[in-house]
């Protein structure tokens, strides 16, 4: 049985959905997807959480071991109570001062005494210092134990990664074409198994954001299983081959791919000065008259090499809406235009955007300024600022 098989057996018998675990262990539902079908296998500390959600041994999850926990040990977590609570029973008690109408003989005698006990003290502190190193002397070998213990895991994974990963001799996957207004991305996939069985096929597999798109392959005269699978443009996808004889499925991992959806938007970034405006509790409106001149939010654009402001506006049916956002859901928009500002002592033309009217804040509630690009196919992009919540009694 492999991991992912053992992943899911237990999934199913807490009758917990792959949305429902991945919330618990604050993943997507497609890393779970992953994990079951072998794609991938779960982190270090995903392991752990796993073993705990799932009351087995990490040695169990990993196949390696039935019955030895391979999780942290609750022992050593133990250890180090117990020497802290030596610690601190090795700490005196402190000492009550008397003081009471005696003769004057009898008071050298007990500031005698009192002398003694300081230098009884001194010689107490001195143990409890060489307590405290030897208290930090063992955390730091229980720690060292811990460490190695999950260097030890991390070895076992990587080797049983390695192992799972051998089902294909050569494979390759790359994007071939983006289609902006169906807002999808295309990829030449070509799959070699190692070990080829006649009636074998194969099952490409993209996972793209919430979306799953499967294409059914059948071997070429290499035996190689080569196939073109297209799936929405996001900025997280991933690509799989599922090798199939009979009823026997092999699941080998090909590739992540990141940011392709962004990277057909600009790259656009919020300077906000929202904060610096606030009096309390009132964000003014922002106006340019001569003599009365408020600073406007920019928007940069992070491709200039000098990062300055838009000097440029998309045009329809492309859009750049620039925003104030309470919550996540918009307050008001801003009004921009066209204005020459300084750079470097050189005029320059900038694009400005002010806020047409007063905001009242309210306390407890998140505030951003955010510029929501809108190319022409639709396709939008947000581009936040900083999220603040209001306080009342800060006025910030």
């Amino acid at each position: 049985m492999t991991i992912g098989q053992r992943i899911a057996q237990k999934r199913k018998e807490l009758g917990l959905s792959q949305e429902g675990l991945g919330e618990q262990l604050g993943v997507s539902r497609q890393a779970i997807y992953k994990w079951e079908s072998d794609a991938s296998l779960p982190e270090i500390d995903k392991l752990i959480t796993l073993s705990r959600i799932f009351s087995v041994p990490v040695g169990w999850l990993l196949g390696v071991e039935e019955t030895t926990p391979e999780t942290v040990s609750p022992d050593q977590e133990k250890l180090v109570e117990d020497i802290l609570s030596r610690y601190q029973a090795a700490q005196p008690e402190p000492r009550k001062s008397v003081w009471d109408q005696w003769s004057v003989r009898f008071l050298f005698a007990m500031c005698g005494i009192m002398i003694a006990l300081l230098v009884g003290t001194s010689s107490k502190i001195r143990e409890m210092e060489q307590q405290y190193n030897g208290l930090h002397d063992s955390i730091y070998n229980v720690q060292s134990s811990v460490d190695r213990q999950i260097s030890s895991i991390t070895g076992r994974v990587e080797n049983i990664l390695k192992s799972q990963n051998n089902l294909t001799a050569e494979w390759s996957a790359d994007p071939v074409s983006t289609d902006l207004r169906a807002n999808t991305v295309t990829f030449q996939i070509r799959v070699v198994p190692r070990t080829y069985v006649e009636g074998m096929t194969a099952l490409f597999v993209a996972c793209s954001g919430e979306d799953t798109v499967e294409l059914p392959v059948d071997p070429g005269a290499d035996h190689a299983f080569t196939g073109q699978i297209t799936c929405p443009l996001s900025d997280q996808i991933d690509l799989s081959a599922v090798l199939i004889t009979g009823d026997k499925r092999e699941t080998q991992w090909l590739d992540d791919f990141y940011d392709l959806y962004s990277s057909t938007l600009p790259d656009l970034f919020v300077s906000s000065t929202l904060w610096l405006e606030g009096r309390d509790g009132v964000l003014a409106h922002q106006i340019s008259t001569e003599g009365d001149v408020r600073q406007g939010l920019k928007v940069l654009d992070n491709r200039d090499q000098y990062r300055g402001a838009l000097s440029w506006y998309p045009q329809p049916p492309a859009e750049l809406q620039v925003g104030l956002f309470q919550d996540r859901k918009l307050l008001l928009w801003y009004q921009g235009g066209i204005e020459t500002t300084s750079r470097n002592g050189t005029p320059t033309e900038e694009y400005i955007w002010r806020r047409p009217q007063d905001v009242t804040l309210e306390p407890g509630h998140q505030y951003c300024e955010a510029a929501v690009y809108t190319d022409e196919y639709g396709r939008q992009r947000v581009y936040p600022g900083e999220v603040r919540v209001y306080d009342e009694a800060s006025g910030n």
